[in-house]
């Protein structure tokens, strides 16, 4: 085994090791307050909280242009100061304009967007104007975990994330029991903001406000972030839009508790995703994007299909079989007939899994052209699947439609990078 092998499996054992508390601690907090929610607030809760999670992704995408990606493959590339400066300078100079006129939108027409978001109820118009107040922290936190993933602080990132974990708990619990479903909604808002002071204490001598200026925005390095702009921005909030689109229509067809149970189980779904998200994140992402050939690519991909994939497909086993006490651990009596769900929600799960490393690299080798035709094609199948399978099998459609979906979307993503990496490396 050649001693790249060696040193790069240490290391991704280390950050798996630590990210694997971060994800434990992130599944035993969304226990607590899926708990919280399902006993206090019930399905139709669940429901208006899925609906305004997914709205959050899309106003996150459109608030950070979509940088994060960018950020972090220009910060693991930055050879001197120069190129730091520049590239911090032209970050700060977009976002601050993109975060003002956000927040000028989110407060001028809260009303609409709270009876666009809650199916036509506008009395959650306050929290459209605590996510407008809130804004610029989360975007400055964004900036900062970005930055220091860029330069490979892979457990600073992760430690930042436990800190948000921790007092995003605490916020849930706190505030669902005072205010119940307002409380629900304003913790979503406000737990990303404070994160910004956990970030603030790790960023602590790794960059300095004096590295930005505005006589140092470049405008060669914003060109170079628009491309990870657009792959973001149709990623983040177009997969948003679709579910918002999807959980409304089960809404006014099927009713709330339906679409209640749905997004239980993409919660479920949700706390076991974020152990690849968060690991691809920190540790793939920069490697792939300080891959100097195709060989090195090769070897990153093999640690995963190895490695992580067979670790994921296992969980995903035994959370079938223990299905049953999972939903009344997680939830309540009321959440029992999502039982039906799991199995095709796994199972696209695990294509999802095994497409995402592929995905990463769009973003590492800045294929955008590629990336934005394959993920435009992806949310078309699973908005039209999802209608189509949904009137023809109920709920469970739903998770079929995702399950082929995700299917097509790995067959896609393989026959396209067997032709660019595998290929090319026999020529």
């Amino acid at each position: 085994m050649s001693a790249f092998k060696v040193i790069a499996r240490r290391e991704l054992l280390k950050i798996a090791s630590l990210n694997g508390l971060s994800v434990f601690l992130k599944i035993a907090v969304g226990l607590l307050t899926s708990k919280v929610i399902s006993h206090v607030l019930g399905a139709p809760g669940m429901a208006l909280t899925g609906n305004f999670r997914n709205f959050l992704t899309a106003v996150e995408s459109f608030a950070t242009l979509g940088f994060q990606n960018g950020i972090v493959k220009y910060s693991a590339e930055a050879q001197d100061e120069k190129a730091i400066r520049k590239l911090l300078s032209t970050v700060v100079f977009f976002l601050t304009i993109t975060t003002v006129v956000l927040m000028g939108v989110l407060g001028l027409t809260a009303a609409r967007w709270s009876a666009l978001v809650f199916a036509g109820d506008e009395q959650f118009s306050f929290v459209m104007l605590a996510l407008a107040l809130c804004l610029p922290w989360y975007v400055a936190s964004m900036l900062l975990v970005a930055v220091l993933n860029g330069f490979g602080k892979f457990r600073d990132v992760i430690r930042i994330n436990i800190g948000g974990n921790l007092l995003g708990a605490f916020l849930s619990v706190l505030l669902i029991f005072r205010y119940e479903i307002d409380g629900a909604l304003l913790a979503m808002v406000l737990a990303p903001a404070l994160q910004f002071f956990i970030t603030l204490f790790f960023i602590r001598g790794t960059i300095h406000y004096k590295q930005i200026s505005i006589g140092a925005v470049c405008g060669s390095t914003a060109t170079k972030l628009a491309e990870y702009s657009a792959m973001a921005l149709t990623a983040a909030a177009g997969g948003a839009g679709v579910f918002l689109l999807i959980r409304n229509h089960v809404i006014d067809t099927a009713g709330a508790a339906e679409a209640g149970w749905w997004e239980g189980m993409l919660r479920i779904s949700s706390y076991y995703m974020l152990f690849l998200s968060t690991l691809l994140a920190v540790y793939f992402l920069p490697n792939l994007s300080k891959a100097k050939n195709d060989q090195e690519v090769r070897s990153i991909y093999a640690s995963y299909f190895q490695w992580v994939l067979p670790a994921f497909a296992f969980i995903l086993v035994l959370l079938y079989f223990a299905r049953p006490y999972l939903t009344l651990l997680l939830f309540s009596e009321e959440f029992v007939p999502m039982e039906d769900l799991y199995f095709w929600q796994f199972a696209g799960d695990f294509f999802k899994a095994a497409s995402m490393i592929l995905g990463y690299t769009f973003f590492a080798r800045k294929l955008t052209s590629a990336f934005l035709i394959t993920e435009c094609l992806s949310l078309g199948v699973l908005t039209v699947t999802s209608f189509f399978m949904f009137e023809r099998y109920g709920l469970r459609g739903l998770p079929m439609a995702y399950a082929l979906t995700y299917l097509i979307y790995f067959l896609m993503l393989s026959a396209y990078f067997r032709q660019t990496i595998i290929t090319s490396s026999r020529r």
